[in-house]
């Protein structure tokens, strides 16, 4: 069935391929290429497409290029970061919206002194005369469309706020540009001076990305032994009010400052999380490949 929607899909003209995509993430119309339009475009996106490793998981290669992208997340509605924003950044440019792509290096969970590599890939746009950045891909939480201003702050679905701030110079290890989240059910942990309840979620600089960095960014992502998205079962959706995260067998869904959390029975219970939760449906084979239930 894949396969043979890639064919299709390589016969389709830019329009064709936007009209689908929206099909697949429930807007009846393109959105107005403005910051509200952009917004509501991302938001439908992420609660519409999964993010996932399991192709990771299940030894497969990822591929970048957009037809594999659109092929795989507007057909199966799954996908990591390089997958996502290489779809968000072709449907923008069927809006008429220029943009290229960023790296950056994921803070979240990250020891603070240490230095995490660039795995993580966020757009940079020009919108209404200004610089604007896009994440449909981040798995750890939803990034909302933000403008490119120091102390740019925007509340979430979920009740979470995020921040942009400058974080230094560029070339430092440190980051340009950082991205924080305050959880609402942290905020009686603040300090006196308001900001022990923001935490870091990834850094980035404002150099170009050449498509060779993104390959190779993609595929040490996708096979470095050890690290969480090759040793973890990752799976995550934002929500109207939430967000919803299946790490391995555990399964979490917060949103407005209440969380329930709770470990998966077996495979059928896994299956079940997957379509229900998240939108998301593996084969029986590919299920018992990842020898979570043993």
């Amino acid at each position: 069935m894949a396969r043979l929607f890639w064919q299709v899909a390589m016969h389709m003209n830019q329009a064709e391929m936007l009209s689908c995509y929206l099909e697949r993430i429930g807007l009846a119309v393109a959105p107005p290429a403005d910051a509200s339009g952009i917004a509501r475009l991302q938001e439908a996106h992420r609660q519409s497409i999964a993010f996932e490793n399991l192709d990771v998981m299940l030894g497969r290669a990822i591929r970048i290029d957009s037809e594999s992208v659109f092929d795989k997340l507007v057909s199966r509605g799954r996908g990591y970061c390089f997958e996502h924003n290489r779809l968000l950044a072709d449907m923008l440019a069927a809006l008429g919206l220029e943009s290229r792509p960023l790296l950056a290096r994921v803070r979240l969970g990250a020891e603070p002194d240490r230095t995490p590599p660039r795995t993580h890939v966020l757009l940079l746009l020009a919108l209404e005369g200004s610089r604007w950045i896009a994440d449909a891909g981040f798995g750890g939480s939803y990034v909302p469309p933000m403008p490119l201003e120091d102390g740019a702050t925007v509340v979430t679905g979920d009740g979470a706020s995020h921040r942009l701030r400058r974080n230094g110079d560029s070339g430092t290890l440190a980051g340009e540009w950082l991205i924080e989240r305050a959880a609402p059910d942290l905020a009686e942990e603040t300090r006196s001076d308001g900001d022990e309840h923001w935490k870091p979620q990834y850094s980035f600089e404002l150099a170009e990305v050449a498509p060779d960095d993104l390959e190779q960014a993609n595929h040490w992502t996708s096979t470095r032994p050890g690290t969480r998205l090759t040793s973890l079962h990752v799976v995550s959706i934002a929500l109207p009010n939430g967000f919803a995260a299946l790490n391995d067998r555990q399964l979490s869904i917060s949103g407005q400052g209440i969380s329930q959390v709770r470990e998966i029975a077996n495979a059928a219970d896994y299956d079940r999380a997957l379509r229900e939760v998240f939108d998301l449906a593996l084969t029986e084979q590919e299920l018992s490949a990842l020898a979570l239930f043993a």
